[in-house]
């Protein structure tokens, strides 16, 4: 993860580099402004923002049993971890998941879906899932994320504003200008650098995911003493998005990268560099063998 975040970090300072080098100079302030205000904009709600997106809600102990049975399993957690527990929330969807969000241990929320409270009657396996969301916020794993998608989500943003600006004759060379520069060009090469910039950090915002999937599954599985738990939770979990409507699962795409598992049928069963998570299989082997360290039946 270190590494993929040195790769990010060399297109970050890459990309601004390059802003700084062909921004008009009257604009460079107010694009400056602009970009640090979506940056913190995105830090400090993030949380705000998944809860929104996900149509979820903040719920108390006392609101409904799916709530008691979420708190008391996150009461056991937080105290096994020595960690503050986070608020919590459900979603109302059937498509079976979960994720965490938030910057910090203090200011986060880890939330479950009323589908994946239907499907989980298990107490172990809703352990198991839960444990492996609170490994994400303590690895602090889910900040970097936000840290990381921000340039990639700017970089997509301006690569669309310049397409659009050139089909609306942004492209167009303007003939009889006195200075050099010419607004088709640098329009142009503000599109290629953004389209570039937002393609690498796709791909390895995509391996990071991949690999703090990996970290919080065997660091679930520590907490909770159980591998076998979570691994049948995969199995339950990837199987049941079979059942669910495909109009419901393209909803869910965008939080791929935060949930649980994808929300695609079957799971992330081909292992690409494309794909946000392992492949079951691949987490199911590696559960497998730590089960064997610990001398767990599995």
């Amino acid at each position: 993860m270190v590494t993929v975040m040195f790769l990010l970090g060399l297109v970050y300072v890459a990309a601004i580099g390059v802003a700084v080098a062909f921004a008009p100079k009257g604009l460079l302030p107010i694009l400056i402004i602009v970009i640090a205000a979506f940056f913190f904009a995105q830090w400090f709600l993030s949380d705000k923002i998944a809860l929104f997106s996900m149509q979820a809600k903040v719920v108390q102990p006392n609101d409904s049993y799916e709530a008691r049975r979420l708190h008391a399993v996150l009461d056991r957690l937080c105290a096994l971890a020595d960690m503050p527990k986070p608020r919590v929330a459900i979603a109302d969807t059937d498509v079976p998941n979960a994720f965490a969000a938030g910057r910090s241990q203090k200011n986060t929320v880890v939330c479950a879906t009323t589908g994946l409270m239907r499907r989980l009657d298990d107490d172990r396996e809703l352990e198991a899932v839960l444990a492996h969301e609170l490994s994400h916020v303590a690895h602090k794993d889910v900040a970097v994320m936000t840290i990381a998608s921000f340039l990639g989500i700017l970089a997509g943003l301006i690569t669309r504003i310049t397409f659009e600006m050139g089909l609306w004759g942004g492209f167009s060379d303007r003939r009889g200008r006195d200075d050099d520069e010419s607004p088709a060009a640098v329009l142009f090469l503000v599109m290629i650098v953004s389209m570039l910039t937002y393609a690498l950090s796709f791909l390895l915002i995509r391996s990071l995911s991949r690999y703090r999937e990996l970290a919080a599954d065997r660091s679930g599985a520590l907490l909770t003493g159980n591998p076998s738990a979570l691994s049948s939770a995969l199995g339950h979990i990837t199987g049941e998005m079979a059942s669910i409507p495909t109009q419901d699962l393209r909803k869910q795409e965008a939080f791929n990268a935060f949930f649980f598992t994808p929300a695609i049928r079957g799971g992330a069963s081909v292992s690409s560099l494309f794909a946000t998570h392992p492949p079951v299989a691949v987490r199911q082997e590696k559960l497998a063998k730590l089960a064997v360290e610990m001398g767990r039946p599995y």
